[in-house]
């Protein structure tokens, strides 16, 4: 069982990472390289995605860590609607689109999965089992998420 206790431990963070990495690289590319506007959204987008999640389990409750998911979840949806743009205006081949979208999907729901679970469990501090499970650990649990 792996334990959570910084915020790089946050699978969804380590996928977002990942993601924004390649982002990153297709903004880099010839077909990219006059979109000034769209590499821009795209990026800022990426980086949300890791910022909201580690600014959320910074803020040490359950409660906002949710909160600045939800954040996180709504900024994938922004890159995906921007791979749509980037692919209707020519500057990503269709398979590159479709596993960026795929990739940006699987963040999405690793995001939600976690605020299922925190939702299960949710209590005033992060790392503090609620009174009516004795059995919860002091920490999150990545494993026990639903994908």
């Amino acid at each position: 069982m792996a334990k959570i206790e910084r915020f790089e431990d946050i699978e969804a963070w380590k996928k977002a990472r990942v993601l924004t990495n390649k982002i990153y690289g297709i903004c880099r590319t010839d077909n990219f390289r006059k979109d000034y506007d769209l590499i821009n959204q795209m990026k800022r987008a990426s980086v949300s995605v890791m910022a909201n999640i580690a600014e959320g389990f910074a803020r040490r409750t359950n409660k906002e860590l949710i909160n600045f998911l939800g954040m996180a979840h709504g900024s994938v949806a922004e890159l995906q609607s921007h791979l749509y743009v980037a692919l209707d205006q020519k500057y990503l081949a269709r398979k590159d689109f479709s596993i960026l979208y795929d990739e940006a999907n699987g963040v999405s729901k690793l995001i939600q999965g976690f605020v299922n679970y925190l939702k299960k469990f949710q209590t005033q501090k992060l790392l503090t089992p609620n009174p009516k499970t004795p059995k919860l650990s002091n920490s999150l649990n990545p494993q026990t998420l639903k994908q």
